[in-house]
């Protein structure tokens, strides 16, 4: 727990009811590799912060499976769409390896929000970061070449490219595994 508390104490004063409020809300969990934090095709009820491990999200497209994101050490994860809404939708999440997360549910966060003014600076902070994160990868996808967005996902993700098995990099680029084998063969 002490280590969640550091990672927000990164960007908000961490005051001592703020501090314990966070024990009381915060649940802790441990998910086995391929073990789901999220099923598809139902509400996400929770948002994750990554201890140790590492976990993806995706979804089924015509009986393909598709890779949105990844999340390690000291990132969040969360179906956001499904969360913030309270609606079921395609994503799914699922360990890579064994993982340890803590959670808050969305009671739990507007709650936070509510009762505290940095949590919610908190909140719009790590937003602002997704949303940069997610404008960034839209505009590889579509305006770059495969070798372009290898790159890109390489500078990115380097801290955890090699815990990454290679047909899920290539379902993240929106690339086939043998494309992917071509652009790294040529790097």
């Amino acid at each position: 727990m002490q280590a969640l508390l550091d990672h927000i104490a990164q960007f908000v004063p961490l005051s001592a009811e703020l501090a314990a409020t966070l024990r009381q809300r915060t649940q802790s969990h441990h998910f086995r590799k391929q073990e789901l934090l999220h099923k598809a095709d139902t509400v996400c009820r929770r948002t994750y912060w990554i201890q140790r491990g590492l976990v993806r999200i995706y979804f089924n497209k015509d009986g393909k499976i598709v890779t949105d994101g990844f999340a390690a050490e000291n990132e969040w994860m969360t179906s956001a769409y499904s969360f913030m809404r309270g609606v079921p939708d395609a994503y799914a999440i699922a360990a890579i390896e064994p993982t340890e997360a803590y959670s808050w549910s969305l009671e739990d966060l507007l709650h936070l929000f509510d009762q505290f003014h940095e949590m919610e600076r908190f909140g719009r902070m790590i937003m602002s970061a997704q949303f940069i994160q997610q404008s960034e990868r839209l505009n590889s996808l579509r305006f770059t070449s495969p070798a372009e967005k290898y790159q890109h996902f390489c500078t990115y993700y380097q801290p955890i490219l090699g815990r990454l098995p290679l047909g899920m990099i290539a379902s993240y680029l929106g690339i086939t595994p043998e494309t992917l084998s071509r652009v790294r063969a040529k790097g």
